[in-house]
């Protein structure tokens, strides 16, 4: 299975594998393993002291390990304390390594001192991330070694360091087989190494874009930006950065080492990332939450809300009877004095219920929560109704601003279906499943519908034109977000 893998790798495209044979079932067969390899290798053999599955004896470890050297494979993986016991031989370029699985310890640079204090042709440094100012130290370290440094974090906080730490002169990085197969925690997978990040085209001079979130995990926003990046052929990788509510500030403060170009932002930053701008769009202030952060032309920081007119538009075209209605004709709909029923009081309800209220529309509003129901009922001048009660109130146009529907609770609906009316507009906010429950019941009713995708789609768009003073390719990131959620198993 392991030489399967390898092959499988190869057709792939990568470069070199890391053949973990601590993760075998028996005894390793070396000669099996590597000969008529189809790429270069580097073998390491993991002790449980070192979070590796070898059972055996250390002298019986360090044979093999010799073996290897001895057969002539591309690259060993030593540990600092062994690393003396196995000399160099042949030309088998020696990895000379130290994990730290609980903490980016305060003495990074004196261990990386050690580790290049003992004959390495590269050295590698990889630790967990407990904040994500974590990366920012191992990285500045990879940049700024004189010997060759494999260096990023562990976790969802280090995430983006596995990327990145190609930017900053690291030979190579580490990926998993597949994203069923973590081999050490916050790991990418080879395909979304070079399918989602494109990792064998960054170079020092790729500018940086990213997503701030916390939770940010599950977040498509990677997959669209740097779809669109690529098909504009635009050096650049955008990436996901989980970021506490309370680290906010800090962590964008530590962040300005990788000058950084823009920012998605999403829950829980959307008020706060304001106080980082020194110019905001209307929106902003008219919603008092922003989802872009982006350079402007003299290099400040400028806000942007583009949840705003992408959900105005979205909304738009689903009342247009135009098969391909153009921006003209959208922007033409008015939504003056149609009745808007609107579920959820958060963030993006905060910024469609706003937009409504400014085209002249009738918005009523309910939550499950009843009493942010009120706050924004009152922020926003309009009516609100229990959420019990939604069933009551008669609408043009229904807006689903809640999570209910989403993958994985894709058998959930927040509307009953025999509250539907024919002819009513219905748009969920969803995206993924792009074709909810809420949407088919509301098919199966003759509802005119608005789904999630497009709403995401022209956000990103939108964000995409402020990050690069271009326009966007908004077909081909609609199409990557379709073919992301078809893949999703439900």
């Amino acid at each position: 299975m392991v030489v399967a893998e390898h092959k499988f790798l190869a057709e792939k495209g990568a470069e070199l594998v890391e053949l973990r044979l601590d993760w075998l079932s028996g005894m390793p067969k070396l000669d099996q393993l590597i000969q008529d390899r189809p790429t270069p290798v580097v073998i390491a053999l993991r002790r449980q002291s070192d979070r590796g599955r070898w059972r055996g004896s250390e002298e019986q470890r360090l044979t093999i390990l010799r073996s290897a050297i001895v057969a002539g494979v591309e690259y060993i993986d030593l540990e600092a304390d062994i690393a003396k016991l196995i000399p160099r031989y042949g030309d088998t370029k020696r990895i000379i390594s130290h994990h730290d699985f609980e903490e980016t310890p305060d003495d990074l640079e004196e261990i990386h001192r050690r580790l290049c204090g003992l004959d390495p042709d590269i050295v590698k440094l990889v630790t967990m991330a407990n904040a994500p100012s974590d990366m920012i130290r191992v990285l500045r370290l990879v940049k700024n070694s004189t010997v060759p440094t494999v260096g990023f974090c562990m976790g969802e906080l280090g995430v983006a360091s596995r990327v990145l730490c190609g930017k900053f002169g690291s030979p190579f990085t580490y990926a998993t087989f597949s994203e069923d197969r973590e081999l050490a925690p916050g790991q990418l997978s080879f395909e979304q190494m070079k399918e989602i990040y494109h990792y064998d085209d960054i170079t020092a001079g790729t500018h940086v874009y990213g997503v701030l979130g916390d939770p940010i995990a599950h977040s498509m926003s990677p997959r669209i930006h740097n779809a669109a990046f690529k098909d504009k052929g635009i050096d650049a990788v955008y990436l996901p950065f989980r970021v506490a509510k309370h680290a906010l500030k800090g962590t964008l403060e530590d962040f300005e080492w990788l000058d950084i170009r823009g920012y998605s932002v999403t829950i829980p930053h959307k008020e706060e990332i304001i106080g980082k701008a020194e110019f905001k769009d209307a929106s902003v202030d008219e919603i008092g939450a922003a989802n872009t952060l982006y350079r402007g032309a003299d290099g400040a920081w400028c806000a942007s809300n583009t949840d705003y007119d992408s959900a105005m538009q979205t909304i738009k075209l689903g009342m247009v009877d135009s098969p391909n209605p153009t921006d003209e004709e959208i922007d033409e709909v008015s939504l003056a004095g149609l009745r808007i029923l609107m579920l959820g009081a958060g963030g993006v309800a905060r910024a469609i219920g706003r937009g409504s209220v400014l085209a002249g529309a009738a918005l009523t509003i309910c939550s499950r929560t009843h009493k942010r129901t009120v706050a924004l009922a009152e922020e926003l001048g309009c009516q609100q109704v229990l959420w019990e009660n939604r069933g009551s109130v008669f609408a043009d146009i229904l807006i689903n601003c809640t999570p209910v529907g989403m993958h994985p609770n894709v058998d959930e609906t927040p509307f009953k279906d025999h509250w539907l009316r024919e002819e009513m507009l219905v748009f969920d906010t969803v995206y993924n499943p792009e074709n909810t429950l809420f949407l088919k019941h509301a098919k199966q009713r003759e509802c005119r519908v608005a789904s999630g995708v497009e709403m995401f789609v022209r956000q990103a768009a939108m964000q995409f034109e402020r990050f690069t003073d271009g326009p966007a390719p908004i077909e081909a990131m609609r199409d990557t977000v379709r073919r992301a959620i078809s893949a999703v198993k439900y």
